[in-house]
């Protein structure tokens, strides 16, 4: 089947990268579950591949087909999102620094902080949000930056064209993890950012059955260099994850609509809620950078962070209490998630850390699912009753 960039992101999402099968006519790309490739003699490979680790036909497909969606010319797949942020950092050499947004996923924070400060590589936690901030932390030094955008768990927005444009004046590689927004409602790329990164774990898999990672790029140095650390460290996902996610991003689109949809429906009737002290959603114009969040996103995803009033034992009851949104770490999945922060995502994130972002103990992260919308408000209206019910008059509310 004949793609290519003029066909539309849903056409792309469900054709690039994949052609029926040549010896049979199956539709759906194979699994091919092998570990190596017989060879016509020695060193002649038939094709590209001898060796599953290397390339693989299913592993390829998969490529080919987030590349499309990322406008990008190249696609890596990693066994997880941080071993493709991993191979990001393996660019680097001991005694470069990075600039790495103040506000991340926990586990890309230990990455960064606990891991490769080992080798040497030296991070600094910056704003990202603030163009000065960043201006101000670059020296000769600095190599890369790695920015989320939206934030994990606070959902501040980055411009992404104007800190690319600061990265590109200073020679500098820009990375952007997008996994919260997706390519279906951002392309880093098409900004001004050399790499983006994916935990395709999360709405790209949107199922909550497979682990996986991904980088995409149109710089074809960066991509050799990539490949080979892909090559070399092996980190590479299963064949069998590869299919499961070249099925997912069959209905990517369809789903962050639903996912889109509801989280505004949901965000604006917390936001009305008098046991919630503040909704986090960049599509609210109470949001600090919802502007810039309509500029850079045609949506705004399906992720929302709420201030409940009261402290731990009200945020934990809560989330005693949800029977349609699961008490579950990760996100992106059709089904529901609520999780608490503090105790489990951010938990690796020192505790002084997340203070200084707002990552408080009334502070709670939902992942908005695609379930009937009207279903998921009466489950939160439920679980905040029963938090207000532990909550008394303590602090201070109606309940």
């Amino acid at each position: 089947m004949h793609v290519n960039d003029s066909h539309d992101f849903a056409t792309r999402a469900i054709h690039a990268g994949q052609s029926p099968d040549p010896s049979t006519g199956a539709i759906m790309t194979p699994i091919y579950q092998t570990s190596t490739f017989v060879q016509k003699s020695p060193g002649k490979i038939v094709g590209e591949y001898d060796y599953s680790r290397a390339a693989n036909p299913t592993r390829a497909a998969l490529e080919a087909n987030l590349a499309s969606l990322e406008g990008a010319r190249h696609g890596l797949c990693f066994s997880s999102g941080v071993a493709a942020t991993g191979a990001v950092l393996h660019l680097l050499s001991s005694g470069d620094r990075v600039l790495l947004g103040d506000d991340v996923y926990g586990g890309t924070n230990r990455l960064f902080h606990r891991v490769f400060a080992q080798l040497g590589i030296e991070t600094t936690l910056v704003d990202m949000t603030d163009l000065d901030a960043v201006k101000r932390a670059i020296d000769d030094r600095v190599k890369l930056i790695w920015l989320e955008t939206p934030t994990n768990p606070t959902l501040k927005i980055a411009d992404i064209e104007a800190v690319g444009g600061i990265a590109k004046a200073h020679g500098i590689v820009l990375a952007v993890d997008n996994t919260f927004a997706t390519p279906y409602l951002q392309n880093p790329l098409a900004l001004g950012a050399d790499i983006v990164c994916h935990s395709t774990t999360k709405y790209i898999g949107g199922h909550s059955d497979s682990i996986g990672g991904a980088l995409l790029t149109n710089s074809d140095e960066l991509h050799q260099k990539l490949k080979f650390i892909q090559l070399s460290e092996g980190a590479v996902p299963g064949i069998m994850e590869c299919f499961l996610l070249l099925r997912s991003t069959k209905t990517l689109h369809v789903r962050m609509q639903r996912h889109c949809e509801n989280a505004m429906a949901i965000a604006e009737h917390l936001d009305r809620h008098p046991m919630v002290e503040r909704v986090i959603y960049p599509g609210l114009a109470s949001h600090p950078q919802h502007e810039l969040a309509k500029k850079q996103m045609p949506g705004f995803g399906g992720m929302i962070t709420i201030y409940l009033k009261g402290g731990l034992e009200e945020s934990r009851t809560m989330l005693e209490n949800t029977k349609l949104f699961a008490c579950a770490e990760s996100l992106g999945g059709v089904e529901s998630l609520i999780e608490h922060p503090a105790i489990m995502t951010h938990a690796s994130v020192p505790a002084e850390h997340r203070k200084v972002l707002g990552i408080d103990d009334n502070l709670i992260r939902l992942s908005v699912g695609i379930e009937s919308v009207d279903d998921l408000k009466a489950d939160l209206d439920h679980a905040i009753a029963a938090a207000t019910r532990a909550c008394g008059s303590a602090c201070g509310c109606a309940g």
